[in-house]
């Protein structure tokens, strides 16, 4: 919950309801109206605001209000929550968006090119998994008809722990979708391209 300073809260006339702002920020949806809105239970919003992933202020009643931004927030967490982000992982994703106004569509875009190589690496992972998870992933549980054929004995636990099979799927499909190398930030000089061996 915002700490709110009187002196710089204001009331204004939002539609039939009445809002607080706090710098560019209109704080005028009631609880019910953004549970409502957003499809979340009352103790799902109270609980991202004690994890710090939303923020409200109160009113002279002691009463929650949100800013309508906090929908598009809301919607954020939800769906990052369902591909199986980490609570922690969103939180430091939000907090690169400015809390003294509405986040623009420029924000938004920056925080989606933070988050691109992990969203990348989730969706191969989600996609190898769809389709090799019918057939040996090289775990050892040897309790397919496939592991006896791919991984006889157990053999690829000399390669390492997990599904190697799986991991090494992963990594193929990993290295096909990044054939270039990822250039330089701006600003920065890209890296001296390497001279083929035997040229003097």
């Amino acid at each position: 919950m915002v700490e709110v300073n009187r002196s710089t809260v204001v009331a204004v006339r939002a539609g039939y309801c009445w809002g607080l702002m706090t710098g560019n920020r209109h704080y005028d949806l009631t609880p019910g109206e953004v549970v409502r809105r957003a499809g979340v239970a009352v103790s799902a919003l109270h609980f991202y605001e004690r994890e710090g992933l939303i923020d409200s202020v109160r009113t002279t009643g002691n009463q929650r209000r949100y800013a309508r931004d906090v929908l598009r927030r809301l919607a954020f967490i939800r769906i990052a929550q369902r591909v199986g982000i980490p609570l922690a992982e969103i939180r430091a994703a939000l907090r690169t968006l400015p809390d003294n106004r509405t986040p623009t569509k420029a924000d938004w875009a920056r925080l989606s090119r933070l988050w691109r190589a992990e969203l990348e690496e989730r969706i191969v992972r989600l996609t190898q998994l769809r389709d090799d998870l019918a057939d040996c992933v090289g775990c050892g549980c040897l309790s397919l008809r496939s592991c006896r054929l791919a991984n006889p004995n157990d053999e690829l636990s000399a390669l390492g722990p997990g599904p190697v099979r799986l991991d090494q799927a992963v990594q193929a499909a990993r290295s096909r979708r990044r054939p270039h190398a990822t250039p330089p930030p701006p600003g920065q000089p890209a890296a001296p391209a390497r001279r083929p061996a035997g040229d003097g």
